[in-house]
């Protein structure tokens, strides 16, 4: 089969489409022909090496991690998918996305994609969509809340606010004047202009004495602590990366780190956007043959939403 493939930790611009094995499934796995997959910002470090520490690659590495296609051969031991299932995957470490075929194994990894979700929509989700349903569930924001997200147009992002408004809290969203109007679509109350305004004193601004729940899926590290300023006394913080334990003052910090999706919520989330409760940005797609150039644009450009490469 023809895949996106890295031969070892090198610079983005070193990746190709080229031969690669065709993958056969396990006793409990599926075999997906791909039709459609998204990048994620994890992708690209996989391919340099820069998160070898906390996750090393095998090589070659085939690129990709969120699927869209349909199931074309099943394990001896698999009941609930047989040839024909259209699906949705996100595929970790076990097998790569930008390929002609990936590999699954049922669980809530796996979801059957339902009718008017179309496969370039369906693969944008899984890494995501995912992601954005873990941090609200390490944070739990209530109705009577008021939430940040700072990061709100890139792909955790724009599930983050929508998840966050059909909860009914109070959604304050980083943007920039050119994506005010669609965040207010996703449901974003308020939104930041983080080009030409302090975020922090601009929320504070807002609310006064700060918000209940900061989700930051832009800063790291240090960073963070000075995002927390932006939250109440007793409020949360949470992030998908890393940062310190204390934020020097009295805010609650959780990391999630890698998400542990919960069984039925890949199915929820694909069933949301079927029918039309949770919109999909697509900023850019590009057919599988243009994929290598995919990732360095994805790298070097500003793209609302999901990066995602189609096949024919």
């Amino acid at each position: 089969m023809q895949a996106l493939v890295a031969p070892d930790y090198v610079p983005l611009d070193h990746v190709a489409v080229t031969e690669h094995p065709t993958p056969t499934p396990g006793p409990d796995q599926v075999l997906v022909k791909v039709e459609a997959a998204a990048l994620n910002p994890l992708d690209l470090m996989l391919i340099t090496g820069a998160a070898k520490e906390n996750f090393p690659a095998a090589h070659p590495l085939v690129v990709g991690m969120d699927a869209a296609g349909t199931v074309v051969e099943v394990g001896e031991n698999v009941t609930l998918y047989a040839a024909g299932d259209p699906v949705l995957v996100f595929t970790g470490g076990t097998a790569g996305a930008v390929a002609e075929y990936t590999m699954a194994s049922p669980g809530p990894l796996l979801a059957r994609r339902p009718g008017g979700l179309d496969s370039p929509h369906a693969a944008a989700i899984p890494e995501s969509g995912l992601t954005a349903a873990n941090l609200l569930r390490a944070v739990r924001p209530t109705a009577d809340e008021s939430v940040l997200v700072i990061g709100a147009t890139g792909g955790i992002g724009m599930f983050a606010v929508q998840l966050v408004h059909a909860i009914g809290a109070r959604m304050i969203a980083t943007s920039t004047a050119e994506d005010v109007e669609y965040l207010r679509g996703l449901g974003a109350d308020d939104t930041v202009d983080y080009r030409r305004t302090d975020v922090v004193e601009e929320v504070l601004r807002l609310v006064p004495g700060g918000v209940d729940v900061v989700i930051d899926l832009v800063n790291s590290g240090d960073g963070l602590a000075s995002t927390a300023r932006a939250a109440r006394p007793g409020g949360r913080l949470v992030s998908p990366l890393y940062g310190p334990a204390d934020l020097g003052r009295d805010v609650e910090s959780v990391y999630i780190g890698s998400f542990q999706a919960q069984p039925g919520e890949l199915d929820d989330l694909a069933a949301r956007a079927a029918d039309g409760r949770l919109q999909v940005e697509i900023g850019a797609r590009y057919p599988f043959a243009n994929a290598a150039q995919a990732v360095n644009d994805f790298a070097t450009q500003h793209i609302r939403g999901k990066v995602v490469v189609t096949f024919p």
